[in-house]
């Protein structure tokens, strides 16, 4: 008898999901701080190959042929990363509902949606990508590289794809660690071969902005290839079975309830990157030149705050569907406090150091006098973004990311365009970059409205039926 009691205690024990029982404040940072890094590792990667590029000898013009094409890249991440908040955010809620079944067969979804999303983005690459760019300049040495390098990037992103949809998979069920061991490893790979490549090296010859699209495929193959032995060889509070499940079209309706209004929302940053593009063309190549080098260097600022999200939003979806009121406010509360002091120490770097940033992409003295004033105003902005990217992270796991993405509208789209453009055109181009931290404070009034219904709507009376500290 005693024996059997041990044993079921043994057995509640490991069906007990950390996410509900472990102190929030160490859980938050502990699940969030692997993320944090693989995403520093994953823009880092991305600074190194703009670096490099910008020793090429057409500096300006490589520079400008990855920044017009970086709209695109953002657009399939946003497919990307849109669909794995909906997938995470139906696990996490299906786990924490005991619904074992549904979250499984969700997981078996997410590979399903990144075939066709790679298929999707193929055809682009394949058929559109030189009239896109063809929209923007007539500069061959721009539009032929640039042509190329998107061709490889989307053609080649099955790897992307698939990678995200297992990240998003294991973080759900509370495992940081194996997506930030896959991701840094395909990161940590594409520094290392980003000269290889670009420049040339020993038998390698210089590829230029061709090489920097074929690093990037190749390590994105790296890292799916290692986070599929990470899925499928080793234990995980869900099985994913790729063989003999059943397509449930409710289960697609539940991912993109939440995946859909996602995908806009991080797509809308790459409208408004063509957007800018095309307005701050006509100034000057140097111009966008500069906005690529801020949106490089911001990802670096903005990544671990994305990190949070990732670590915070299957712990909120987990005791949302537990109906734990206190664990869910403390995460919330929790990675709002650590985003605030990341996001205000990205501002002091910005203001205390714009000329190394510059000075690292071979930065012309056109280039110097654009882009100083630029990140040290846009960085103003930085503080109330870090509010409103948690709470848009907390609306989506509480399944509402209708209000992320009119958040994200507001904050990326619907002021800093044509803002831009009037400050531009009637003041001139050192004011423009304030349209970005105007929107962002309109953006924190919008939040605070978007919390105040959610709180009333759906957590002032969630029940609690466990004391836990936070």
């Amino acid at each position: 008898m005693t024996e059997n009691l041990q044993n079921e205690k043994v057995g509640q024990k490991l069906r007990e999901n950390k996410m509900g029982t472990l102190p929030v404040r160490r859980l938050v940072l502990g699940m969030s701080f692997p993320p944090m890094l693989s995403m520093i590792v994953g823009s880092l990667y991305s600074i190194v190959e703009s670096i490099f590029v910008a020793h090429l000898p057409e500096p300006k013009m490589a520079l400008a042929a990855v920044s017009l094409v970086f709209p695109i890249q953002m657009l399939q991440l946003a497919v990307a990363v849109g669909s794995g908040v909906g997938l995470n955010s139906l696990i996490a809620r299906r786990l924490g509902e005991k619904r074992q079944e549904e979250a499984e067969s969700a997981a078996s979804h997410g590979f399903l949606i990144a075939i066709f999303n790679w298929v999707l983005f193929a055809l682009i690459g394949f058929f559109c990508a030189g009239p896109i760019l063809g929209l923007f300049t007539q500069n061959p040495y721009i539009l032929e590289n640039g042509t190329i390098f998107c061709r490889i990037v989307t053609m080649g992103s099955l790897f992307q794809f698939v990678s995200i949809c297992v990240e998003r998979i294991l973080q759900a069920t509370g495992n940081m660690m194996f997506p930030m061991i896959f991701n840094m490893s395909g990161g940590v790979l594409n520094i290392l071969l980003s000269p290889v490549f670009i420049l040339g090296f020993w038998f390698v010859p210089r590829m230029g902005v061709m090489g920097a699209g074929i690093v990037a495929v190749f390590c994105q193959f790296v890292a799916m290839c290692l986070a599929l032995i990470l899925l499928f060889r080793f234990k995980h509070p869900l099985k994913v079975k790729l063989r003999g499940f059943k397509i449930r079209k409710k289960i697609f309706r539940d991912i993109y309830a939440v995946g859909v209004p996602s995908i806009v929302m991080i797509a809308i940053g790459s409208v408004m990157t063509f957007l800018l593009n095309g307005i701050l063309i006509a100034h000057s190549e140097e111009a966008v030149a500069v906005l690529g080098i801020f949106f490089r260097l911001n990802s670096i600022i903005n990544m671990p705050v994305f990190g949070l999200n990732q670590g915070s939003l299957p712990i909120i979806g987990y005791n949302f569907g537990a109906r734990n009121k206190k664990r869910l406010l403390d995460a919330y509360k929790t990675a709002v406090s650590v985003a605030l002091v990341l996001m205000a120490l990205g501002t002091a770097l910005f203001w205390l150091a714009p000329h190394w940033f510059l000075h690292l992409f071979n930065a012309t003295p056109e280039m110097m006098a654009i882009g100083l004033p630029a990140l040290r105003i846009i960085s103003i902005g930085f503080v109330p973004s870090a509010f409103c990217i948690v709470t848009t992270g907390m609306f989506q796991a509480l399944a509402h990311g209708l209000f992320s993405m009119i958040i994200a509208l507001m904050r990326q789209l619907i002021l800093i365009v044509p803002l831009t453009w009037l400050l531009l055109h009637y003041i001139g181009i050192t004011f423009a970059w304030a349209s970005f931290p105007v929107a962002e404070l309109f953006a924190v009034v919008l939040v605070l409205i978007f919390l105040r219904r959610v709180y009333k709507k759906e957590i002032r009376d969630l029940g609690s039926e466990q004391p836990n500290e936070g």
